[in-house]
């Protein structure tokens, strides 16, 4: 998409995105893009993006904690970690992700939460070992 037809939402979501999800997994994002998923890319950045994380209301803090029950209630592992990793940029702490989760498991169901929270741990692990080392795990 030229900047020429590039929407104030495409632009917005791409700044939002870039705040919850980080610089350098954008850019490996943008640069794995192809003419096929172009159309999908530029949905999901107008739309999830440009309109729903952009909307005052909620705070990135809320809404990343929404995702991540949502996303782990229909079981988008790929997903869940990404969510997970960007609680280091939204400021959703492991007592919120832990919250969450019990919200799945009453809400969706016990083998939902049990498998996001393997996940939430082992991502958390991740992260901890990364920051321990000066960013480097």
């Amino acid at each position: 998409m030229t900047d020429a037809f590039r929407t104030e939402r495409h632009r917005q979501g791409m700044a939002t995105r870039r705040s919850v999800l980080g610089d350098a997994y954008v850019d490996r994002a943008e640069a794995a893009k192809t003419a096929f998923d172009e159309p999908f890319q530029a949905l999901i950045t107008e739309a999830a993006w440009g309109h729903v994380w952009s909307r005052p209301e909620w705070s990135k803090r809320e809404r990343s904690m929404v995702t991540i029950a949502l996303l782990a209630a229909l079981g988008q592992d790929e997903e869940v970690a990404m969510h997970v990793r960007a609680t280091a940029n939204t400021g959703a702490t492991p007592e919120d992700l832990r919250e969450a989760m019990l919200h799945v498991a009453i809400y969706a169901g016990v083998p939902a939460a049990n498998h996001a929270i393997k996940i939430i741990k082992n991502v958390l692990d991740e992260m901890n070992a990364t920051q321990s080392h000066g960013g480097q795990a």
